[in-house]
């Protein structure tokens, strides 16, 4: 009995068999409710989530083809404005030439306008003057080294403008190379899709870097590279045309001094020469008055030989009639006669010696303007073959240098 009432105790009845089936019933169906809640919300969770991500894609992927159209946009900016630099940079190099050989044309003549004063200094006596040819050879030289220091100046400009649109290039290719790496890498992310090959996860990835910068800061960056090349092109340009006034109005002062100086010499060379042949004429007159004074002088020691035989035959008469004796010593009209004569041949000798002296004189007058004559004439002559000999054809190529 106690044994059955032992089995009977570890048994459940039947209430709690149909409570526990219920509460298995009820437990099911409440987990099964759950669950299809949760695989209804799951579901629409799914295709919220899929539709977002699409819709975020496709933003993204928009997104992307603007963005690759704005480094488009830019790239293309800055390839015409390289262009733009190099075709600048080359026109303003060939004007940096232009200046290169005018400022090495300006040192041969300017050697020449200093050999010129330099051979002038070999002038002698009254010919050694500050003549018109001097002021303009001096001038000459002041132009030619005002005309130096310009060209210096404005190469000097070129050189460091040469330089800054190097430098604008320099920044401005190195975005356009940062524009191409960017541009290639936007094309590269726009392209991928969840098939793409090489797809992953990427640690550390999801965050905005520090050292990035703002969509205005990098169009600004880029912008205020366009903007300094733009200004630096537009002062490329204003300085090609400053240097080609330099060029021209520097061209002009050379020349028109080097006229001014060429026409100096011609007058002072037409002024010495017309000089010389004065000289020439005036020795030539002179030279012939010596010819005709020497024969005067010639003719007066002649009439002065010829009077001494009639002043001794004259004389001797006297000195024998002086020994008349007595009586016979007589002032006759012969006496008076001879005594005459004496007087006569004396006064003759005296006027013929005075006009002698007075010939000789002259005659040495004569030979001393022949000296100054010869000698203004060889300082002439020296002058005509320093401006005219030296100067001049120095001057010449002048001429074939320009």
């Amino acid at each position: 009995e106690e044994e059955k009432m032992a089995a009977t105790a570890d048994k459940y009845h039947v209430h709690e068999w149909h409570a526990s089936n219920k509460l298995n019933y009820s437990r099911a169906e409440q987990e099964r409710a759950s669950a299809e809640k949760l695989e209804a919300e799951c579901e629409r969770l799914r295709k919220e989530t899929e539709a977002t991500t699409f819709r975020k894609k496709q933003s993204n992927d928009h997104k992307f083809s603007l963005r690759l159209s704005e480094i488009e946009f830019w790239k293309k900016e800055l390839e015409e404005k390289i262009a733009e630099d190099v075709e600048e940079t080359k026109m303003l190099n060939k004007c940096k030439e232009q200046l290169e050989k005018a400022l090495a044309a300006t040192r041969f003549p300017l050697e020449v306008a200093q050999k010129c004063l330099a051979f002038r200094e070999k002038r002698i006596s009254i010919d050694l003057v500050h003549d018109d040819v001097e002021i303009q050879l001096l001038k000459e030289v002041e132009v030619v080294q005002g005309v130096q220091a310009l060209l210096q100046h404005t190469f000097d400009q070129t050189v460091e403008q040469i330089r800054r649109l190097r430098s604008c290039k320099y920044k401005l290719e190195k975005d356009l190379k940062d524009k191409f790496t960017a541009l290639n890498i936007d094309e590269s992310c726009a392209k991928l899709h969840a098939q793409s090959p090489g797809i992953g996860y990427s640690r550390g990835a999801v965050k905005i870097q520090t050292n990035s910068v703002s969509p205005e800061q990098w169009e600004g960056y880029s912008n205020e590279n366009v903007i300094k090349t733009e200004q630096e092109r537009n002062s490329s340009t204003t300085l090609r045309g400053v240097i080609h006034s330099v060029l021209e109005q520097t061209s002009q002062d050379l020349a028109r001094q080097r006229a001014a100086v060429n026409l100096a010499f011609e007058l002072r060379i037409r002024e010495v020469t017309s000089a010389k042949e004065t000289l020439e004429k005036h020795l030539e007159k002179v030279l012939k008055e010596i010819g005709a004074m020497e024969d005067n002088i010639s003719k007066l020691k002649q009439a002065l030989e010829a009077k001494e035989g009639p002043m001794q035959v004259a004389q001797t008469r006297l000195s024998l009639r002086a020994e008349r004796p007595n009586v016979e010593l007589v002032r006759d009209p012969v006496q008076y006669g001879l005594v005459d004569e004496v007087q006569l041949i004396q006064e003759s000798v005296e006027k013929l010696q005075e006009q002698l002296s007075n010939s000789e004189s002259a005659l040495k007058g004569l030979i001393r303007t022949q000296l100054t004559l010869e000698e203004d004439i060889g300082v002439k002559a020296n002058s005509l073959m320093v401006d005219k000999g030296q100067c001049m054809e120095l001057r010449k190529q002048l001429e074939i240098s320009s």
